[in-house]
């Protein structure tokens, strides 16, 4: 019994000792480990700052490998690696941080927000689309929302994008109709395509409903009753665009004059193209009065003067190209200097000099670029002789 407390009293204090040791030990391998750490994440990021990327990303991995527990040296990792386009590497740090269980509920968020955008660069978007859901209803729903909203339209898969456009409108995003108003356009086209005409005209009304204020609805439309033979109705809808949006009617001038044509009411459009002409002019507007004028028996010379006052008050080559198609003899005095200037416009554009290493354009030649400083970058014919 005396022997075992004697061994006892001397246990006691080589204990105390080691363990007072060992304590030491961990300490000074803390203190050095946390020197460490801090010195090679400055490190990295004053090579960041330097421009010298492969030298930062290298300071941040040696950062890591102290400290694999620090998250915010994996987030500074994973977003070196993205940006340098290694979307690879940049999954691997992200995915990493979403699977580590001590984690924070909001840390967490962050490196699905990260893994998301990853997965968007890469070009993986089925991938993209996964990740991005995952943030639907937490911290990033807006943002989640408008990429899976882009995804779809980068799919053409209408019916979904309609589906998280109309979920966005319901949040709170009322500037989203005539967005919907499109997909439901294109739901059209593809039903047209497809041979299912009720759908087409049942995708179109709700377009209508939806943006009344957008002019595609009733661009397809007209287009949608002229392809089926029934010219009237065209130009009901065509008239109904005309009056609401007359710049866009110009997309289906021309079709609106030949509908016009087959109904029977060449006269009367005429009539309110010229009206309209004063207000809106364009060249394929000019155009459907070219039609209307041969169809309602006007000489050949009514269209020339048109074409010459166009000419004189908005020179262009399609102008020039039309009364260039006309006898010589039948045009009206001036209309050789109208021509030349059109020419000359159209000219000036290509009488410039245009580096080859940075796109600068300029209309004296330059030994040295302004734009990017690169010395015989600029070959020495202008681009109307390239």
């Amino acid at each position: 019994m005396d022997l075992d407390l004697q061994w006892l009293l001397i246990g006691l204090p080589v204990a105390f000792a080691l363990g007072w040791a060992a304590s030491r030990l961990d300490q000074r391998q803390f203190r050095r480990d946390s020197r460490e750490s801090p010195r090679a994440y400055f490190k990295g990021l004053n090579l960041l700052l330097n421009e010298q990327p492969d030298e930062a990303i290298d300071a941040f991995i040696e950062a890591v490998q102290h400290d694999p527990e620090t998250a915010e040296l994996h987030f500074a990792l994973g977003n070196l690696f993205r940006r340098r386009g290694e979307f690879e590497r940049a999954v691997r740090v992200h995915q990493h941080l979403t699977q580590r269980g001590d984690l924070k509920a909001a840390d967490r968020q962050r490196a699905q927000h990260a893994l998301a955008q990853d997965f968007t660069k890469a070009g993986l978007f089925d991938r993209a689309e996964e990740a991005w859901r995952a943030l639907l209803g937490g911290a990033y729903d807006a943002e989640a929302q408008a990429a899976l909203l882009a995804l779809h339209e980068r799919a053409r898969d209408w019916t979904q994008a309609l589906a998280v456009a109309q979920a966005m409108q319901a949040a709170g995003r009322p500037d989203l109709g005539t967005r919907i108003a499109h997909y439901h356009c294109e739901m059209a086209e593809q039903a047209d395509a497809a041979g299912d005409g009720a759908q087409a005209e049942a995708a179109l009304a709700r377009a209508m409903a939806v943006a009344p204020e957008s002019p595609r609805a009733w661009v397809l439309s007209g287009q949608r009753h002229a392809r089926q033979g029934r010219p009237h109705e065209a130009l009901a809808a065509w008239e109904a665009l005309r009056s609401q949006h007359p710049s866009a009617f110009l997309l289906v001038v021309r079709d609106h004059a030949r509908a016009a044509m087959a109904a029977g009411q060449a006269a009367e459009v005429r009539a309110q193209l010229l009206e309209q002409v004063q207000h809106f002019p364009g060249l394929a507007l000019l155009e459907a009065l070219s039609l209307l004028d041969a169809a309602c028996g006007h000489a050949p010379r009514v269209t020339l003067e048109r074409w010459t006052r166009e000419l004189h008050e908005r020179p262009s080559l399609s102008a020039a190209a039309t009364v260039l198609e006309q006898p010589q003899d039948d045009w009206p005095g001036g209309t050789l200097d109208g021509l030349r200037h059109a020419v000359d416009l159209a000219a000036q554009p290509l009488q410039r000099y245009r580096c080859a290493a940075c796109g600068f354009e300029a209309q004296h030649y330059f030994w040295q670029c302004p734009g990017c400083l690169s010395w015989d970058s600029f070959p020495p014919q202008v681009l109307g002789e390239q």
